[in-house]
């Protein structure tokens, strides 16, 4: 028995070395930069270093910036994450249904923004919604509506870059749909037919009871990704109009980056962390009061 164990830490030690240099040192090092003042100074000169617990944290909580950039993220996932959600499923009925055909080139296609460069197609996307020469004003000229600025209004900036991330990601999710879909015996749809269901009472009372565990990882997934907008406003709109699209990542990459007060960016990073940790196991515990886990 202790020769099995033996092996299995063997085997398992490679993985475990690469884990623990590339994440765990990485996390503890970070977090104890958090307890510091570690900024450009201290940079130049290690002795300029001081020890300062929890000031950081505290003074992030009294940072105006800060809780507007708390504010533009949850309102990404609001609104992004059920729009996501809904419309992967929606390509995944779509593509499993027994009508459907070309199936493989209509998978690919809806996948391939997935595997595209995200800053290539950012930059693109910046010029479809450009004020005067972008392709969506212009089609919506055509039918009598007067230009947008997509990317220079605070009402719309923020809503552009979530249709942004909504196409850029759903691919991954519709995949994942798709096999839960592909997993669900026919004999199910087959026996409520014959008792008088229509398609609504099937989608209803078979496809999204069997989707449960699906739809709980799924919605699991793209909570902690939507939490870490970072690339779509860097490009995008740099974080304007007004600050509308200051995510918490876009505010901690201008405290490190840019001020240079690397204690302070690592208190930002821990406690974006602190609010998925939450909202992902509060997910999970309703998951597994309904019977998804």
């Amino acid at each position: 028995m202790r020769r099995r164990a033996l092996a299995g830490w063997v085997f398992a030690a490679p993985a475990l070395a690469v884990i623990g240099v590339f994440f765990v040192l990485p996390v503890l090092a970070a977090l104890a930069l958090s307890l510091t003042d570690f900024d450009l100074y201290a940079l130049a000169d290690p002795r300029n270093l001081r020890f300062i617990g929890l000031h950081n944290y505290l003074e992030l909580l009294r940072t105006p910036m800060f809780w507007k950039a708390l504010g533009n993220t949850g309102y990404f996932v609001v609104l992004g994450v059920p729009l996501s959600i809904a419309l992967s499923l929606g390509a995944a009925l779509l593509l499993n249904a027994p009508a459907a055909r070309f199936r493989a080139l209509f998978r690919t296609a809806l996948f391939a923004p997935v595997v595209t460069t995200l800053v290539a197609v950012a930059v693109i996307w910046r010029y479809l919604f450009h004020t005067r020469y972008g392709l969506v004003n212009w089609g919506l000229g055509r039918i009598g509506v007067d230009p947008v600025d997509w990317l220079g209004d605070p009402h719309w900036a923020m809503p552009t870059l979530i249709l942004f991330a909504v196409w850029k990601n759903f691919g991954y999710n519709m995949v994942i749909f798709l096999a839960g879909l592909q997993a669900i015996p026919r004999d199910l749809y087959e026996a409520a037919r014959i008792d008088g269901a229509s398609r609504w009472q099937q989608f209803l009372h078979i496809t999204l009871p069997m989707l449960g565990p699906v739809l709980l990882v799924v919605g699991v997934i793209t909570v902690s990704g939507y939490f870490q907008l970072f690339a779509e406003p860097y490009v995008m709109t740099r974080g304007d109009p007004l600050q509308s699209t200051v995510s918490v990542l876009y505010f901690m990459f201008e405290e490190g980056f840019k001020w240079w007060n690397l204690g302070r960016a690592s208190a930002v990073a821990f406690l974006l962390f602190l609010i998925i940790l939450g909202a992902t196991t509060l997910m999970l515990r309703v998951g597994r009061r309904r019977g998804l886990l």
